[in-house]
């Protein structure tokens, strides 16, 4: 008979096989496209920031779920965190407890002083009705698994949205930005994408580390539910990056047809 600690050896291989493996992991045709193109535009910047404002809006209401669905106090503090600092409070040294409540830090009003150049206003962002379906399918997803009340389901689901935001798609967006904003002389502000990637850097050891603890610590844990959410969480960001990708295509046939 294996012990706990050869079990969740086990299970880290079998996640790496399946949920690591994930194409939108694996290979984001949008994000590649975005990161090595030299014919970035004006419009397409303001369609992936209209998505994108969306997505990370919307990501509030999800957040509020998990706070409000977390499985122990401890959960709900760590879920707490996450959703104050979105609404503008400060993280200092590491925790928000105790700390400073700025409008200007919430992450909706850094993407709006990144949209500006843009000719975008808080009116055009934001809001589901600013989203395509695509996008109201991963946020919608986000609610469903992300702040789902079966905490294996919604534990599987920040598992798959960590591992996705720590595989690089930070960096992609910020190289496909450097260089518009070089390119045009926007001189637009990266300082939302650049936080986000330098953050995501710190959180790649957790993911496995709050793991180990749930498979070793809860006997409630379920496995088969942990990566069936963790797999339904980035078809639905695949979703949401397919969906940037029909809005490129559409735009090239556009273009060379006419």
């Amino acid at each position: 008979m294996i012990s706990d600690a050869e079990a969740f050896e086990y299970l880290k291989i079998e996640l790496k096989e399946t949920v690591l493996s994930h194409p939108i992991i694996q290979r984001n045709r949008y994000l590649w496209w975005f990161s090595q193109t030299t014919d970035l535009t004006k419009e397409d910047l303001i369609i992936l920031t209209r998505e994108f404002s969306v997505f990370s809006n919307q990501f509030i209401v999800a957040q509020l779920h998990k706070t409000l669905n977390a499985n122990s106090l401890e959960q709900m503090h760590d879920a707490k965190e996450i959703l104050v600092n979105e609404l503008g409070v400060l993280f200092t040294n590491e925790t928000v407890d105790n700390s400073t409540f700025r409008f200007k830090a919430a992450h909706f009003e850094w993407l709006l002083f990144f949209a500006k150049p843009l000719g975008l206003t808080f009116n055009d962002l934001g809001q589901r009705k600013h989203g395509d379906p695509a996008t109201l399918f991963f946020c919608d997803e986000l609610i469903r698994i992300y702040g789902s009340d079966d905490f294996s389901t919604a534990a599987g689901a920040s598992f798959a949205v960590e591992n996705w935001a720590n595989a690089g798609f930070w960096k992609q967006l910020i190289q496909g930005l450097e260089w518009y904003s070089k390119e045009s002389e926007t001189h637009l502000n990266l300082g939302f994408f650049k936080w986000h990637d330098a953050l995501e850097a710190q959180h790649a050891q957790h993911t496995w580390d709050e793991l180990e603890d749930l498979f070793l610590n809860n006997k409630d844990f379920n496995q088969d539910k942990f990566t069936r959410g963790a797999l339904e969480m980035l078809d639905g960001v695949e979703a949401f990056w397919e969906g940037l990708d029909r809005h490129r295509i559409t735009k090239y046939w556009r273009e060379t047809r006419g």
